[in-house]
């Protein structure tokens, strides 16, 4: 926007009774940051008044004697707060020394799409957001607010959705204001957990969305004296919170989306292009790499089990797989086809990361022609081991340190993400990896105390 583009906003968002503008950028965890800047100096902080010590944040690689980083708003995503609205909140990119900072994730996501570009696509993005409302304890622990959401399954049930309507309504309330397009809501598969379905956009947008739904959802728990998480699994014995991506590639000339064509044109009937599986091709080809950005916790891998501590299946992937609707696949093409979508992404996702790689993972598909080979139709969690090498079908990553590893060996993250940023991530997520592990836990505590 020019100046006098942005004079005239200023003027519209003073007249709506903003006060304060926002501008969001995020950490390494994708964790909004911002100073508040006064409406009068809205223009300032368009042209980068705003300075911020990188050595303070996590992930943006300065040390203590290094110049600021700045932050540039993209006024084009503005949202003014619905529950606060002398508030304006617009993402934003960090720049250093008049440039656009290439550790910044957001930058990094551009970056990748302008790579998708140069090809004549773009992305279109959809997140589902799974997500838990709860209580916390008086000993800290935490519990479902809800006495008598106690179902052993207790997925779509109607009378606990309607026993928590009042924090569902202002979510979807606020979701459809905004104009995302919520076409559907439920409890989710766990007692007290709930999801969100709204429509899908550009990759960036997208992206945006997500950072801005977590800080909504909590927000709006706080009202009710309640706790909104998407913590990967905040329960042993409950399913996990995913943040599943579905995903397609479009045409920039005329909006087409190249992954779609009807099922009986596609020999393996699922409604879905060449383009479309050779992008399900690169996801798999870099999927182990791919799974320390969708899974970025050291609790996202108590998620991604078959079973775990859970009395029936998890829903969650363990296998680097795809298939048609069948949802023990890593990667899944709905039914219609169209689009695929990766299970592997939770709800502590860093979105506009996952979304690099992805991305860049999936162009390499297409740059190389790699075929996925068939679909897998049956339940993975069942079959023995024999079958799934047969099929050629690796495990997932079973822990943060794997997942780590398995990223920093991968030569596709380093031509993705720039040689800084992917050293950044290493180093964040294996010192993250160490300090759990070399923490000692309530369990070894009650398990070997008195064993030895």
């Amino acid at each position: 926007m020019n100046n006098e583009e942005l004079a005239k906003l200023q003027q519209d968002l003073e007249a709506k009774g903003v006060k304060y503008c926002i501008g969001a950028y995020v950490d390494i965890h994708g964790m909004p940051k911002a100073k508040v800047v006064p409406i009068a100096h809205m223009l300032h902080m368009a042209h980068g008044s705003e300075r911020y010590t990188g050595y303070a944040l996590d992930g943006l690689g300065q040390a203590p004697n290094d110049d600021e980083l700045t932050s540039i708003p993209d006024f084009s995503r503005l949202i003014q707060l619905p529950w606060e609205p002398k508030i304006a909140w617009i993402p934003a990119d960090n720049h250093f020394q008049g440039q656009p900072y290439p550790l910044n994730t957001r930058v990094a996501l551009q970056n990748q799409l302008q790579e998708a570009a140069a090809l004549g696509f773009g992305m279109n993005l959809g997140i589902e957001c799974e997500i838990y409302l709860l209580k916390q304890e008086a000993d800290g622990s935490l519990g479902i607010p809800d006495p008598n959401d106690k179902y052993v399954k207790p997925c779509y049930d109607v009378e606990s959705f309607i026993s928590n309507f009042s924090w569902l309504d202002k979510m979807a309330s606020t979701i459809n204001a905004l104009g995302w397009d919520l076409y559907s809501l439920d409890h989710e598969d766990a007692n007290g957990q709930f999801e969100f379905d709204f429509k899908y956009a550009d990759a960036l947008t997208s992206c945006d969305r997500l950072v801005f739904f977590r800080h909504m959802a909590k927000h709006y728990a706080r009202e009710e004296g309640l706790l909104a998480t998407m913590m990967p699994k905040p329960f042993a014995n409950r399913t996990g919170n995913g943040a599943h991506f579905n995903m397609s590639l479009y045409d920039l000339k005329n909006g087409s989306n190249l992954f779609a064509c009807d099922p009986s044109e596609d020999p393996r009937g699922i409604g879905l292009t060449t383009l479309g599986y050779q992008f399900i091709g690169g996801i798999l080809k870099h999927g182990r790499a791919l799974c320390a950005a969708f899974a970025p916790t050291v609790n996202s891998y108590k998620r991604l089990v078959r079973r775990g501590a859970m009395s029936t299946f998890s829903w969650a992937p363990v296998f680097n797989s795809y298939g048609s609707n069948n949802r023990t696949n890593s990667v899944r093409v709905p039914a219609g086809g169209g689009r695929c979508e990766s299970r592997n992404a939770d709800g502590a996702v860093n979105p506009y990361l996952a979304a690099t790689l992805v991305l860049a993972a999936g162009l390499d598909g297409i740059r190389n022609g790699i075929d996925p080979g068939n679909p897998n139709e049956d339940n993975l969690y069942a079959i023995s081991d024999e079958e799934r090498r047969a099929r050629g079908i690796d495990f997932l990553p079973q822990t943060l340190q794997e997942a780590v590893a398995a990223f920093a060996a991968d030569p596709l993250v380093e031509q993705a993400l720039g040689k800084e940023l992917r050293d950044e991530f290493i180093r964040y997520k294996t010192e993250e990896w160490e300090t759990y592990h070399l923490g000692v836990s309530k369990w070894e505590i009650e398990r070997y105390s008195h064993m030895f």
